[in-house]
């Protein structure tokens, strides 16, 4: 029963993280044989912007609240080290630990960027 309510947790995570936006120009040809290739601009198209927007606050409250298991890693954009953390409980509770002192001191930091809003 907790297996399956484990995996069940899992998969509802994996689906609502693997997200995709197109940042790649879209051709696209107009009844006079001319290719127009228009540049998509989306808020998730740039690394810098991806990082946007995120709170040290929020940051710390999900490794404070649910460290062992890895959400504030996927929160600030490291979805492979989230996984890992995930499947350890947060290295038996010892990686939660450091990355909560890392986001005090405000030396873990989102992924390509930097916070927003810090303490």
């Amino acid at each position: 029963m907790k297996l399956k309510l484990l995996f069940t947790l899992f998969a509802v995570m994996m689906m609502s993280v693997t997200a995709v936006y197109a940042s790649f120009p879209v051709q696209r040809t107009t009844t006079n044989s001319v290719t127009v290739v228009e540049e998509q601009q989306d808020e998730l198209s740039s690394p810098a912007a991806a990082a946007s927007g995120k709170s040290q606050v929020i940051a710390l409250i999900l490794c404070a609240l649910i460290g062992g298991l890895g959400i504030h890693r996927f929160y600030l954009g490291y979805t492979w080290q989230g996984i890992v953390q995930l499947l350890t409980f947060g290295g038996c509770g010892v990686w939660a630990i450091i990355d909560l002192i890392r986001i005090i001191t405000g030396d873990l930091q989102p992924k390509n960027g930097k916070y927003s809003k810090t303490l």
